[in-house]
């Protein structure tokens, strides 16, 4: 059932350019493993599991929101080189909470997600490529708090859409050794200064601390 007053984070995300793809079938396949993964490390924070709902579109209903980010990011290092498009939507539910079917639920949490995904696709539209990947929405009285939130993840795409595939191959070994120079070495065989360089060139510093401000923030305001 959904508890009045309560606000949930919504994650509305899809495939970008899905049906281009000649193994469209593998991709969905292994997503839904991904998503199933997901419903399982998360499932103490998660109130309607993560599914696929339409084509390749797929949502989820957050029971709060610490894990938005690591949720997302765990998505799309899984995922690579698939590319992702994500609304986020802070805010109530209107109706009972199905934790099987997202599908089935709805309210302004759910209205604004949707709204960022349409926002994504008209800016992609307009400049002809992609500016961001990810959008937040939360409500008219925190309006300026979205934008400079939206702005830090417009500038951490900038970033994260640069990465050559050795680059991505290196970050996610760091991020799964803890964050550590030399584990992720010994994972990849490599020395630590050849670590160190990828991380510097890649600029993954910056990146991670405008993905650690916003979440900083959205856990704050919570």
């Amino acid at each position: 059932m959904n508890s009045t007053g309560q606000e949930y984070a919504v994650i509305i995300g899809d495939i970008v350019n899905s049906r281009a793809m000649d193994n469209r079938g593998e991709v969905q396949k292994r997503f839904r493993t991904v998503l199933s993964d997901i419903n399982t490390k998360y499932k103490a924070y998660i109130s309607a599991e993560f599914k696929i709902t339409l084509g390749d579109e797929f949502q989820g209903l957050l029971s709060d929101r610490r894990n938005i980010f690591r949720i997302i990011m765990e998505i799309e290092d899984l995922m690579q080189p698939v590319r992702f498009r994500f609304g986020i939507g802070i805010g109530t539910i209107d109706t009972d909470i199905n934790y099987g079917d997202s599908s089935e639920i709805d309210g302004p949490a759910y209205h604004r997600a949707r709204s960022m995904i349409e926002q994504i696709e008209q800016k992609e539209m307009q400049y002809g490529e992609s500016q961001s990947n990810i959008m937040i929405c939360s409500d008219d009285e925190r309006g300026e708090q979205d934008m400079l939130i939206n702005s830090l993840l417009t500038a951490a795409f900038a970033i994260k859409s640069k990465w050559t595939d050795r680059q991505y191959e290196i970050i996610r070994a760091y991020e799964m050794s803890g964050e550590n120079q030399y584990k992720t070495a010994g994972i990849l065989g490599i020395a630590q200064s050849t670590v160190n360089r990828a991380l510097q060139s890649a600029r993954f510093y910056a990146y991670k601390s405008a993905i650690d401000t916003v979440s900083k923030v959205l856990t704050k305001e919570e």
